[in-house]
């Protein structure tokens, strides 16, 4: 028996389906609801943005409605537009991301932003013509590996560790290394901040971190697409928040070379916090803070005396 082709619905065009998608997201407080309907009806065709507007008079099959309106419910449901397509850009990349890991924001490009400009470019020599030292990098609470790939993405002459609590965070992250072929350039691991490490070992020249800095009674009242969905692990910094970043700040000097740098992504009202952690901890020098494109205090850099 052939295969008949699925009946298309003429009243329902890609042009008239957007147009439906987005009025129903704004009626609902669903935000960016044009991009949203264009993402998911994207993902539901298997087609580019682009492609909708090359092809906006294309009628849908009754199949193909079916998936666009099941994803219309479950977003409608709060579930983050990543998790419900997969993916996300971050950097220069697409990265594979699932429940297990937090979504990348922009604001953590500033981090990567911070930590290559303390990475010197292989190519360039020093004064006496030899080409500069490979460096040894660390990032601890990976997540989907969207710090560290950028990194090895950028500059991937030096040598690039990375390390998550969660196995299956630290899978995902190896899989978009493996995406990228970087894999090779990527040493992961996983376990609890530093316990994998043995100390003395042979020292990192930076360490940095996007850790969880959500204080415990905040986090319910978070967006639901956060709490609902994003794991609770990656979110929670302890009662005031600061907990994670005070057991890096008080751990990491003693992974660190002489003079090597920690950066980490703080909360935008954290600054006197941290502050007050670093000097407590009395391991570190010419500390500076970094605003992120909304104008708060982002990513904080120290080194270590």
């Amino acid at each position: 028996m052939v295969n008949q082709p699925k009946r298309r619905i003429p009243d329902w065009t890609i042009h008239k389906l957007l147009t439906w998608a987005t009025n129903y997201f704004q009626t609902h407080q669903i935000d960016s609801p044009r991009s949203t309907a264009e993402i998911l009806l994207a993902y539901a065709l298997r087609l580019r943005r682009i492609d909708l507007y090359t092809q906006y008079d294309q009628p849908l099959n009754i199949g193909e409605l079916a998936d666009f309106k099941a994803l219309i419910k479950r977003r409608l449901n709060r579930e983050p537009v990543a998790y419900i397509v997969g993916v996300k850009g971050f950097w220069n990349l697409e990265l594979a991301v699932a429940g297990d890991v937090l979504i990348p924001r922009p604001e953590t490009e500033c981090l990567v932003e911070a930590a290559l400009a303390l990475l010197p470019a292989r190519e360039k020599t020093d004064a006496s013509g030899k080409a500069g030292r490979v460096l040894r990098v660390l990032e601890v609470g990976t997540g989907s590996g969207a710090v560290v790939l950028s990194l090895a993405s950028e500059n991937p002459a030096h040598q690039y560790f990375a390390s998550d609590i969660s196995v299956q965070a630290v899978a995902i992250a190896r899989d978009n290394a493996i995406r990228y072929n970087l894999h090779r350039d990527i040493h992961f691991f996983s376990g609890d901040w530093f316990q994998p490490l043995s100390r003395p070992g042979r020292p990192f020249d930076i360490i940095l971190s996007n850790p969880p800095y959500i204080p415990s009674r905040e986090i319910n009242r978070l967006q639901p697409e956060i709490h609902r969905y994003e794991p609770e692990l990656a979110l929670n910094g302890g009662h005031d928040g600061l907990d994670c970043l005070r057991h890096i700040i008080h751990t990491a000097h003693d992974y660190l070379d002489r003079r090597g740098y920690l950066l980490l992504e703080i909360d935008h009202d954290q600054k006197a916090g941290v502050r007050q952690i670093i000097a407590q901890c009395g391991h570190y020098e010419m500390v500076e803070f970094f605003k992120d494109y909304g104008g708060f205090d982002r990513v904080v850099q120290m080194r270590k005396k």
